[in-house]
């Protein structure tokens, strides 16, 4: 008798991961597909996609579980997963995440914010959501995101056994980093015991999210001849707010001296200036504030800062847009403004 609660037509059981780079959903599929096959004895597999490999950008993990007497010649990304787990929220943005969902699958949303929410936010009808706040586990474990995703994963995932990953994190860390072996068990057994969940059911002629693949604005049919760069200036119109994992720079006017020591250490257009006069009428440039499009959540602002007129803070939904002060680029917006 099959352990696996469900299967497609071709007998796999399929979970895919939305992550973005740094956080280790690729670290976590092949944990999650070794607890599997070799802890369980069904036949799996396990791959990534990754793009660019660059920090930041986005990051998809797939996990296939069959029977042992089943064997998988399918190696193609998953289309219509059982699981998704969403690893951070700022993915909403670039990717749709929901992309091929079932209408009774479930989806893993590491987050803060309640069920109705998040579903609104994902514009789906049907089907479970579950939230982890794997964040937070993670900044007071003093780990990563991913374990706790890791954790909460085991829980949807019933058939799974628990202590068979526990023994997957002792002997992926003990070797190189036996330090970090108790904080990451600590962790995966938090979102294991932390994660909640809620139900939309679907009526019987439901269907699911149809599976989208997004083309490339240019190809072999609409690229200019030549390779003429379309997008100039794209360092500017590019958003780096799905970056960020988690935490941003907070700014307190009152306490700054506009000594610029935050714009030296910022590797990108975060700080935006004016020019004004001081209390002497002597010309000097001020601090406005921050352009958090451009903001990637590295912090060293944070650390330059010599009155803490800059400290990290835990990102709310929302909160970047309501206090982001934007750079003003005239010749990129087609004149001076």
């Amino acid at each position: 008798m099959s352990i696996l609660p469900q299967k497609n037509e071709l007998g796999f059981y399929e979970i895919r991961l939305e992550s973005i780079g740094g956080l280790g959903a690729n670290l976590a599929g092949k944990m999650l597909a070794e607890a599997g096959v070799l802890g369980l004895g069904l036949n799996g597999s396990n791959f990534s996609s990754y793009g660019s490999e660059k920090k930041g950008s986005p990051v998809k993990s797939f996990i296939r579980y069959c029977d042992p007497e089943v064997e998988i010649r399918d190696h193609s990304p998953i289309e219509e997963p059982h699981v998704i787990g969403v690893f951070h929220e700022a993915l909403y943005k670039m990717v749709n995440v929901v992309s091929g969902m079932r209408p009774d699958g479930i989806i893993l949303v590491n987050s803060t914010r309640d069920f109705d929410d998040i579903k609104r936010d994902l514009k789906i009808e049907y089907g479970t959501v579950a939230i982890v706040d794997a964040l937070t586990i993670a900044v007071e474990e003093k780990t990563k995101v991913n374990t706790a995703m890791l954790g909460a994963l085991f829980r949807i995932c019933d058939f799974l056994e628990p202590d068979v990953m526990r023994n997957v994190i002792k002997k992926t860390f003990e070797k190189k980093y036996p330090h970090l072996v108790e904080p990451n068990i600590r962790t995966f057994n938090r979102g294991y015991n932390e994660v909640k969940f809620k139900k939309y059911e679907a009526p019987e002629d439901a269907v699911g999210k149809r599976f989208e693949r997004p083309a490339p604005q240019l190809g072999y049919l609409t690229q200019d001849i030549g390779g003429v760069l379309t997008t100039q200036a794209n360092s500017i119109l590019k958003d780096l707010s799905g970056s960020r994992q988690g935490f941003l720079p907070q700014f307190e006017q009152e306490k700054c001296i506009n000594c610029a020591a935050c714009d030296t250490v910022c590797p990108d257009f975060c700080f935006v200036w004016e020019e004004g006069e001081d209390k002497k009428g002597r010309k000097q440039m001020f601090l406005k504030g921050i352009d958090y499009q451009y903001c990637k959540g590295c912090l060293k602002c944070v650390e330059a800062c010599p009155t803490d007129a800059l400290q990290d803070l835990r990102e709310m939904i929302g909160y970047a847009e309501a206090n982001r002060v934007k750079q003003n680029f005239p010749y990129v917006l087609g004149g001076i403004s």
